[in-house]
């Protein structure tokens, strides 16, 4: 079996704190128990993340850019189900290959807006609004629907991660899609 690479050993550090984060709070989880749960000594896991606040940063810095990256790869299609089914794919599958940071936004919903998941949010917020291409508020029965469409997969991702294959994408896909109102594409 090949060694994990940097950033393998790094993305399993950040979703373990993502969802110890959204478990138990930030106060509340120690540095010793995400070491635990991946496996690795506290030492070693310090040497990659000098500090508690410092992994909090590299998860939430993490989850901007992933964010961001998905609004960049469909900048170049026009606003419609095209794009909308390309936005739903990307966050379907960030859902199911890092279900820690899925469960971490869902929590942080109740963030005070001045704290760093609250900022995050902002962030995210916009990334979210440019990868549809709109104001997210302009309609809001749509609005509505784009919320709805990333709820039902972020919540389907979290509640089902123990059950869910990497088969369940299109199931994913298609859940969010129909939230939108566009009808069910067979592959």
């Amino acid at each position: 079996m090949p060694r994990p690479t940097r950033q393998q050993i790094d993305d399993e550090i950040l979703d373990a704190a993502a969802s110890l984060f959204a478990r138990h709070g930030f106060r509340e989880t120690s540095i010793q128990r995400i070491a635990d749960t991946v496996g690795y000594s506290k030492t070693g896991l310090l040497h990659r993340f000098p500090n508690k606040e410092a992994l909090q940063h590299a998860v939430i810095e993490r989850c901007v850019n992933q964010v961001r990256d998905t609004a960049t790869g469909v900048s170049d299609l026009p606003v419609g189900p095209e794009r909308d089914r390309a936005v739903i794919t990307a966050v379907a599958q960030l859902a199911l290959a890092q279900p820690g940071v899925v469960a971490l936004l869902l929590s942080s919903l109740v963030s005070e807006p001045e704290s760093e998941m609250g900022q995050a949010l902002r962030e995210i917020g916009e990334a979210i609004t440019a990868a549809f291409g709109e104001e997210f508020l302009c309609d809001p029965p749509r609005a509505l629907r784009k919320v709805g469409a990333l709820g039902a997969i972020a919540v389907a991702s979290v509640a089902l991660r123990d059950v869910l294959s990497p088969d369940a994408m299109a199931g994913l896909v298609e859940v969010g899609c129909n939230a939108l109102g566009h009808p069910s594409v067979t592959h």
